[in-house]
């Protein structure tokens, strides 16, 4: 069943007409009336459930989104996880909140759980799902289960998000309106089309004979070898890999999407999405923006930060109040999870990964 709905989420990365049912099922299993997807970048793009589409008309046109409470914290918050009301506020506090007061409770709602997140690329992603008043707040086992599903929601999200969550007609319309260096590959990782802009990144990845590809970087190469060949046996084969100039300093990130379901209508022959996002100095990333891109565990994802903050083993063990033995099993995850050989391309990779500006 989980599979299932994974390849479903999926599927909704360029048939973003199947989201309303998607998010039905993920109101399901937190026993919600319904939910909602929104991107945004330059403007925003949202689709929901049809039972709380009136809702979120309402929330939208009434401008109730530039000052949602919700949104605000989420976006601000360290842990990388679904949230509900009580994460940041009192039954106080959430009664006297204009938005529940004067649009969700009004409307019926009232409790949620909710995920955000900020992407290198700028783009932010919000899911949410909201549950009648009178059934209570939403259990933490139910917000579990979601956060099992968040890394896939997140990176389908993304690309849907980019698109402007409309149907692309065909292969070549979907990689142009990506707006990023992108291309389809098959099974065999044959590059089946590839858009202009992939041109632009001739020191990391080579075009060689038999129309295939090759990443200038032989650990990511390797790592999206397995990638591709991950996607035949498990739906949560998607991931996230760093792509270096010449000089080894990581410039972009390369997020392997699995094509699935009715998507290959739209990309004949193709077996996975290969789309590369930018990456900007700036300041250390949050935990949060770790362990979305590259599936850290929450003490994998601070062992991270601090590396990009240039502390040691020790540093780090003695802040986390865990035995070094235990930090450096981490730091071979971190380093195995996201490509890189020492931990000085650790620290050079995080220190890179910033918010672009909108």
């Amino acid at each position: 069943m989980q599979d299932e709905l994974i390849d479903r989420i999926y599927e909704c990365a360029l048939a973003p007409e199947l989201w309303p049912a998607v998010l039905d099922d993920l109101a399901r299993l937190t026993d919600a009336r319904g939910g909602l997807l929104f991107a945004a970048r330059k403007g925003v793009c949202w689709t929901a459930s049809d039972s709380v589409q009136d809702l979120f008309d309402e929330y939208f046109d009434d401008g109730w989104f530039g000052r949602c409470s919700r949104r605000v914290c989420s976006m601000g918050a360290e842990k990388p996880s679904f949230f509900v009301e009580h994460d940041f506020w009192s039954d106080e506090q959430i009664g006297a909140d204009p938005l529940y007061r004067e649009l969700f409770r009004p409307h019926g709602v009232g409790w949620s759980s909710w995920t955000g997140l900020r992407m290198p690329s700028g783009d932010e992603i919000v899911v949410s799902l909201e549950r009648p008043f009178e059934r209570g707040p939403i259990e933490r086992e139910m917000v579990d289960r979601l956060n099992q599903l968040r890394p896939h929601l997140v990176r389908s999200a993304l690309v849907g998000g980019r698109m402007g969550l409309q149907r692309a007609q065909g292969a070549t319309e979907a990689l142009m309106a990506l707006g990023f260096p992108a291309m389809l590959v098959d099974a065999t990782g044959r590059v089946v089309e590839a858009n202009p802009l992939m041109e632009a990144l001739p020191e990391q990845v080579r075009w060689t004979a038999g129309n295939r590809m090759t990443l200038a970087d032989p650990r990511a190469n390797e790592a999206l070898a397995d990638a591709l060949t991950a996607i035949e046996t498990t739906s949560s084969a998607s991931r996230t890999l760093p792509l270096r100039d010449e000089a080894g300093q990581p410039v972009a990130l390369m997020h392997i999407v699995p094509i699935k379901r009715s998507a290959h209508d739209i990309l004949a022959r193709s077996y996975a999405l290969l789309l590369v996002t930018p990456l900007t100095g700036g300041r250390t990333p949050s935990p949060d923006l770790l362990k979305s891109l590259f599936s850290l565990t929450a003490s994998e994802a601070r062992v991270a930060k601090g590396l990009a903050r240039g502390e040691t083993v020790e540093q780090i063990a003695a802040q986390g109040g865990v035995a070094v033995t235990t930090v450096r099993s981490q730091v071979r995850k971190v380093l195995e999870k996201t490509g890189c050989g020492r931990q000085a391309e650790v620290a050079s990779l995080l220190a890179r990964l910033s918010i672009a500006p909108n």
